[in-house]
């Protein structure tokens, strides 16, 4: 493969064909949309170029170099760590993950490797915010200022998150032991001390070894240490059959985290996923009524992964100095989220069961007794 240094993310050259204006990205099409001037710029699909797997043990064996780098300016979070693009001509804003202050003048040009693919935006920023608002109506005992939050502009940003993609064949060796169940006669004394009989079922061990194979393609790490990784992976699933070969134009109006997981520790979570269906394989071949596995041995073949970029709509809040998180998925709209509570509601609330359940007994022992 080429070497080849690319300037990721900048917008700059995402101009409108009629106007000149900068574009953004319009949710679920297949086109850039120019705010002033209405015009619809299309976006041409690379239909015949196929998303390329780098090979794992190539890439961490100091020939990374071979692998397509971008360079971009990111301003890390002091607070929280995250590392994201920054728009052109904005000197201070927020952090996306902690809605904690940044300043661009902290902000510096890395190397990354380029996104193999993405999933394009398919739910729109006003869908998003319907399902903000929604899903704050249903949860109890939150802070007023919460909902009003919903109702703020610009709170509900548009992020490209960072994940690998990992395959591989395994060869799995282990020692384990299978149970198989069978029933025997057993006396015991009954409640009434009576000698009596019953059928009791037990299970008889014998020790086992062999051999499993599988193969993993597609095996999702998240690459961000930004968000709570429950909610993160609570987004799940991802069409990742989509996928569409990257380019920058998919990004205009959104912005995108460098990856914090590199690929060797992104590797490293990816075993931890296959060991699921590796243990559910050696339990099968032991076979039985109940299965031990008491060691295994796994070697992983024929490497590949490749980085790609997800989306979601995302809010950060602050309250009482905690900070708490809304994510939705951007193309199904599965809503993921934290939130605090009121301690004055829940006060309130046990108050008044309380006062209730008191006004029940007084009344019970009064007229009802």
């Amino acid at each position: 493969m080429e070497n080849e240094q690319k300037s990721g993310f900048k917008q700059d050259e995402i101009i409108c064909n009629q106007c000149g204006a900068k574009l953004t990205f319009l949710p679920g099409t297949n086109s850039l949309n120019c705010q002033f001037c209405g015009a619809i710029n299309e976006i041409k699909i690379k239909s015949d170029e196929v998303i390329e797997e780098i090979d794992y043990l190539t890439f961490i064996s100091n020939k990374a170099q071979e692998a397509d780098t971008i360079d971009v300016l990111t301003i890390k979070c002091e607070t929280c760590g995250a590392q994201t693009t920054f728009a052109e001509n904005i000197v201070a804003q927020t952090c996306d993950f902690c809605d904690s202050p940044l300043i661009a003048a902290k902000g510096q040009t890395s190397k990354i490797l380029e996104p193999a693919s993405l999933l394009t935006f398919k739910v729109t920023e006003k869908e998003g915010i319907d399902k903000f608002k929604t899903w704050l109506k249903k949860i109890w005992f939150a802070p007023n200022d919460l909902k009003k939050y919903a109702y703020q502009k610009d709170k509900l940003r548009g992020m490209y998150l960072p994940y690998w993609t990992y395959d591989s064949n395994t060869v799995t060796h282990y020692r384990g032991e299978r149970g198989d169940d069978y029933e025997e006669q057993e006396e015991y004394t009954n409640d009434k001390g009576e000698r009596a009989t019953r059928t009791v079922t037990k299970t008889r061990w014998t020790s086992t070894s062999g051999t499993v194979r599988d193969h993993f393609d597609d095996v999702l790490v998240v690459a961000s240490k930004s968000l709570p990784e429950k909610h993160v992976y609570n987004l799940e699933p991802w069409d990742l059959k989509d996928l569409t070969t990257f380019d920058q134009k998919y990004l205009a109006g959104f912005k995108a985290e460098s990856y914090g997981i590199n690929v060797q520790e992104g590797f490293e979570i990816a075993k931890d996923i296959m060991e699921e269906t590796i243990d559910n394989s050696i339990c099968s071949d032991i076979g039985g009524d109940h299965q031990r596995i008491n060691s295994k041995d796994t070697n992983y073949n024929d490497i590949t992964f490749k980085h790609i970029l997800l989306p979601i709509w995302l809010s950060a809040y602050r309250y009482n100095n905690k900070v708490y998180r809304f994510m939705i998925n951007g193309r199904t709209g599965e809503v993921q989220g934290e939130r605090p509570y009121s301690w004055i509601k829940i006060t309130f609330a046990v108050l008044s069961a309380i006062a209730v359940i008191s006004t029940i007994i007084y009344l019970y022992n009064k007229y009802g007794g």
